[in-house]
């Protein structure tokens, strides 16, 4: 019986190709070959990631993906995890992988065997590298299978990954997709590259009690990235892992299996109960400074949607207990007037550039706050595009603290002018430490996505498509303006809240299924609803009004 002949169109080559039933993504781009004008790692069909093994057996689009693109470098990445696991159970025997979280430009590992550290030494490093690197040049194809989800989860028994047998108890998927590496078996969050001949550029650098596995440089994908100290991070991502194992919920499998206990209510109390502890430090701190002279300015930054506001408006409580007075600025009003705000690469206003606001009259007005004047706080018109005089008079008493929430808060060019003992400074992140498993961590970035995508629609009225075509944009102002300056901070405050996707699952997914197949944030779309699926929901009834989380949910006792 003669193949079915199929007609897919190729995003890359602007044409339809005709190809026979079976023929994979792979088979496909090497017969377009030098045409692509890339070498694939990955493909999106009808906007939907899939690996070079994918198999196309009716019309598709298909627009194949190279590392430059950060779905090719999510691919790589997880594809050289794989590599890195095999590479430890072959070196160590016996030994178990934990790849935690993201930090100073890598990923943050640990290797254990029976339940106790395995020292990181240059030599191991040196025979680790030398295992990847002999896989890069073997070129070992990464083969997707899927299997009945009871006979992977006695695979991954018999490999030992129980974290991942965990996770698959509390799903109620028929057959379960996992890959191969000659003889080792894993599964990740996404597709994997086609085979380890892909994937020959790394590093490997000693880090605290672990080591950082490190990829390709954006900005030069044939050469590591450097690792940059992040110690004020590392500290803050320790502390919430350490409470992470007191409560015996490291990752979501366990996580599920706690509110299938009925658990959810405790883990809501210490949780929240933790947000308290480390605010009421900060505010200690910052009492503290203030006695001897500093600390008049409180200035506090963090990336979109990590819970600046409600983080400002629990501090502010907390400084009430220390017998200090809170008194709030709002940094949108010192914006320049519109027609002079700077300008993007596509030429639109840049409203998150640094001089986008009038630094002379913020400064100029700390200035004289500190020094016991009073001042006219300067009110911006967004309807007009431009600061309009009202009678704001503001002055400071002698327990009086300036709040300042803005995403600058931690560039010191903001407050220039001022006296350093006289500003502290506070970073807010979501900082995820809950773990998919062993070797698939939850990305801060999707946390914060998910934060957003439910407020904007809650609150601006703005589709979940919307969000996903303006995230790239704000992640590009966050890498010039905010992440450069985190290590500045004088308190770091971790705002993510261990039980929180479970509880934003019955928001986020009516919103991410409205996106359209037929553009191209699906793919992004898809790959949210794929992390969401993994979550047993939990109720937004149990979650108390003063939680930072009802900034997004709605329901706060907070008035925003």
């Amino acid at each position: 019986m003669p193949k079915k002949n199929i007609q897919i169109y190729c995003v890359n080559t602007v044409r339809h190709l005709s190809t026979e039933g079976g023929e994979t993504l792979a088979e496909i781009a090497g017969r377009l070959g030098d045409a692509l004008g890339l070498e694939p790692i990955c493909a999106r069909v009808n906007n939907k990631s899939e690996d070079l093994g994918y198999a196309i057996y009716s019309p598709k689009q298909v627009e194949f993906v190279g590392l430059a693109s950060p779905l090719g470098r999510r691919v790589y990445t997880r594809s050289l995890c794989m590599m890195l696991y095999r590479a430890a159970s072959l070196e160590l025997e016996g030994c178990s992988l934990k790849i935690e979280h993201s930090i100073s430009r890598g990923h943050f590992c640990r290797l254990s065997r029976d339940g106790k550290l395995v020292e990181i030494t240059p030599e191991l490093l040196e025979r680790l590298t030398a295992r990847l690197t002999a896989m890069h040049r073997e070129d070992i194809p990464f083969v997707r299978h899927q299997q009945l989800t009871e006979e992977v989860k006695q695979l991954f028994r018999r490999e030992g990954l129980e974290e991942k047998v965990s996770l698959l108890d509390t799903e109620a998927d028929l057959y379960t997709a996992y890959y191969t590496l000659a003889d080792t078996a894993d599964s990740y969050y996404g597709p994997l590259a086609p085979s380890t001949r892909y994937v020959g550029v790394f590093a490997l650098h000693p880090y605290h009690d672990g080591f950082l596995l490190m990829g390709p440089d954006p900005s030069d994908l044939s050469r590591p990235q450097e690792p940059q100290p992040q110690e004020k991070l590392y500290k803050a991502f320790t502390d919430y892992l350490k409470f992470n194992r007191v409560i015996r919920v490291s990752t979501v499998g366990e996580l599920n299996k706690a509110v299938l206990a009925n658990k959810t209510p405790d883990l809501i109390n210490v949780a929240e109960a933790m947000h308290d502890k480390y605010l009421g430090r900060i505010s200690d701190d910052i009492a503290a400074r203030n006695r001897e002279g500093g600390a008049r300015v409180v200035m506090l930054a963090g990336p979109s949607s990590s819970g600046k506001t409600t983080t400002n408006k629990r501090l502010a409580i907390q400084l009430m207990t220390n017998l200090l007075v809170p008194r709030l600025i709002s940094m949108d009003d010192y914006f320049i007037d519109r027609e002079h705000t700077p300008r993007d690469e596509k030429g639109d206003y840049d409203f998150e550039h640094l001089h986008a606001l009038d630094l002379d009259r913020f400064n100029s007005d700390l200035r004289r706050l500190l020094a016991g004047e009073t001042i006219n706080l300067p009110t911006y018109s967004f309807e007009l595009g431009r600061r309009v005089e009202k009678h704001r008079p503001l002055s400071l008493g002698p327990k009086d603290v300036l709040l300042i929430e803005g995403i600058h808060g931690l560039n010191p060019e903001l407050t220039h002018a001022l006296r350093g003992d006289d500003v502290y400074k506070i970073y807010v992140s979501a900082l995820t430490t809950l773990c998919i498993d062993d070797h698939n961590w939850i990305s801060t970035n999707d946390n914060r996505l998910l934060r957003r995508i439910v407020r904007d629609h809650k609150y601006r009225h703005i589709s979940a498509l919307d969000t996903l075509r303006r995230w790239p944009s704000v992640q590009r102002g966050e890498e010039r303006w905010i992440f450069p300056f985190q290590e500045n901070a004088d308190a770091l405050f971790n705002s993510s809240l261990i039980f929180e996707i479970g509880v934003m699952k019955p928001y986020a997914e009516p919103l991410l299924h409205s996106v359209a197949h037929n553009v191209e944030q699906y793919a992004e779309a898809y790959r949210l609803l794929k992390l969401l699926s993994y979550f047993v929901p939990i109720e937004a009834r149990q979650i108390p009004t003063t939680s930072l989380l009802r900034e997004f949910l709605g329901g706060s006792s907070f008035t925003y």
